[in-house]
């Protein structure tokens, strides 16, 4: 699997902090999203590239393993368990390594993975010993939806490197779900399977309602006049306008609920979450001196 410099992809050195890696991604990502370069896969790549060295990085117990053992850092427990083993115990007719393996270059490394893993040494009991076979590197990616791009489930074809992957996106995911396509990360070792493609969910509200999980909320303005004698309004709704019946005496922040007409409910086909809406009433401004006789009347009655 071909090495990627992660310090380089986001223009840094390994002295880099985690506010410095932050602060790197961000402007990166900013430069680079797909939606400002529609048509440029070079950027699309990049992109792709930056949230996977931003997945490593910022994350301190697998940048130690990144620094330490460069591409093979997700075979490092691996490595570790299998360098103990060979401390304490030795294979007959091959070399026993000792000692940390930080300052390892990586030509350094990998024959000694080899070594170990690979290349049919013999057991101590003078057999051939058995290759282990590893699976491959897991890879991650994030995907940037607008809510309404979720109503429906859809079909999208995505780039991970060199890869396109067409997966189905279906209606109601949630952001910051992450997603497991199997068998599309970095190829396995000796043998082993392909690693997994973890996709996570970016979703950005572009409507003016509060979503929570499959149902959603919205506030409506209303007259005083509508709230005191009653009437009918219409409302928009994600699927269309829909006319409600205010009832008379209404008080403020009444809450009245949609049933049905709430977000899709994730992998549920044709079932809906509710939508609530709470009546903001709007006081008159600017009155006249004929309205302010009138509501003083009134106000004598009450």
């Amino acid at each position: 699997m071909e090495f990627i410099d992660y310090y380089k992809v986001l223009e840094l050195d390994k002295s880099a902090t985690a506010a410095d890696i932050k602060k790197a991604y961000r402007k990166l990502a900013r430069k680079l999203h797909p939606d400002l370069n529609p048509n440029d896969k070079t950027a699309q790549q990049k992109f792709q590239q930056i949230n996977e060295a931003n997945e490593v990085l910022s994350d301190p117990e697998k940048r130690k393993k990144y620094d330490q053992y460069g591409k093979d850092w997700q075979h490092a427990d691996a490595f570790e368990e299998a360098k103990r083993q060979q401390g304490a115990q030795g294979f007959g007719g091959q070399r026993t390594y000792t000692g940390s393996t930080q300052g390892f270059d990586e030509s350094q490394f990998s024959d000694f993975f080899e070594s170990m893993f690979g290349g049919g040494g013999f057991s101590r009991g003078g057999g051939r010993r058995q290759t282990a076979q590893f699976k491959g590197q897991d890879l991650n990616a994030t995907l940037r939806l607008n809510l309404t791009d979720i109503l429906k489930s859809q079909k999208q074809t995505i780039t991970i490197g060199e890869k396109k992957i067409r997966l189905t996106i279906p209606a109601g995911v949630e952001d910051g779900q992450t997603i497991k396509i199997k068998g599309y990360g970095g190829e396995g070792m000796n043998g082993g399977p392909k690693g997994d493609l973890f996709i996570t969910f970016e979703i950005f509200n572009n409507t003016r309602f509060k979503r929570l999980e499959s149902d959603l909320y919205s506030t409506e303005n209303i007259s005083l006049y509508t709230a005191l004698l009653g009437g009918e309004i219409t409302i928009e709704t994600l699927t269309g306008k829909v006319k409600l019946q205010v009832k008379p005496e209404t008080q403020n922040d009444t809450k009245v609920k949609l049933k049905g007409k709430g977000f899709p409910k994730y992998k549920k086909e044709g079932q809906y979450g509710d939508l609530y809406i709470t009546y903001k009433i709007d006081l008159p401004k600017n009155l006249s001196e004929k309205e302010k006789e009138l509501f003083t009347e009134l106000s004598k009655l009450r």
